[in-house]
């Protein structure tokens, strides 16, 4: 067991069921959706660059993941079939979203339905063009 924060022992894409499975040395595993993983990205196109200018991800249902690369030894990059890769998962971020998944999971439901998507429609919704001037960084 690691001193600190708990250290991944394993990692697989599972491509056919579209999840993530990530194991720690504190024991836990978690089975982390492909889409959860795509639209909880920590990602400046998804988050923006402060409080307020998050992007609602939508239609990301069927999203895989076609690569991972490593980052030093604290985090992972996964290269997602829409074209996303600028999300670097930290492997606390990974066990935070393994951990909370069902609030995460919820949170992103409401704020779908918030957005005026009936049920979990803005699942499959393509992505609108985001309004308002670009903030100058390549995503």
């Amino acid at each position: 067991m690691s001193i600190g924060n708990p250290q991944p022992t394993s990692l697989n894409a599972r491509t056919q069921s579209r999840v993530l499975e990530v194991a720690f040395d504190d024991g836990k595993e978690f089975s982390l959706p492909f889409e959860l993983l795509r639209v909880s990205s920590p990602s400046a196109e998804v988050r923006g660059h402060g409080p307020g200018q998050e992007t609602l991800q939508t239609g990301k249902r069927d999203v895989g993941i076609v690569g991972i690369e490593p980052v030093g030894n604290y985090a992972i990059k996964p290269i997602f079939s829409d074209q996303h890769s600028s999300g670097i998962f930290t492997w606390d971020y990974l066990y935070w979203l393994g951990e909370n998944q069902a609030q995460v999971w919820q949170e992103y439901l409401e704020k779908l339905q918030a957005a005026g998507f009936a049920g979990d429609t803005g699942r499959d919704a393509p992505m609108l063009p985001k309004s308002g001037g670009s903030c100058g960084t390549k995503h």
